[in-house]
């Protein structure tokens, strides 16, 4: 099963941004339905998903904040956060029908 490799975690201050990137070896073209998830201690939290014709859903909790987005020619899915809280600090993975779980990239907010 392919794995998708999360990257662009990091420690960032409140209000600050950061851009996460999934990359796939693979193509994502016939993936309908590309998703990105945060892991809190006890928690796993769907965040953000993007269709193949561009449609996009947020969680409450980021809406207005973060950015979903997907490259079919580079098999590669973003995600733009700007205005992060401390609540953000997680393992952010991205998912898609017949794909694993990647090893997730993590992301801390301090205050």
């Amino acid at each position: 099963q392919v794995q998708p490799v999360e990257s662009g975690g990091g420690l960032v201050q409140a209000g600050g941004s950061l851009r996460l990137s999934c990359a796939v070896s693979g193509s994502i073209f016939s993936i309908n339905r590309m998703d990105w998830y945060r892991q809190r201690p006890g928690e796993r939290e769907l965040v953000a998903s993007v269709t193949s014709g561009g449609s996009t859903n947020y969680a409450d909790s980021v809406k207005g904040r973060f950015t979903i987005s997907r490259d079919n020619a580079k098999n590669t899915v973003y995600l733009q956060m700007n205005s992060l809280k401390p609540d953000d600090t997680a393992v952010y993975y991205c998912k898609g029908l017949g794909l694993g779980w990647g090893q997730g990239t993590q992301v801390t907010v301090s205050s």
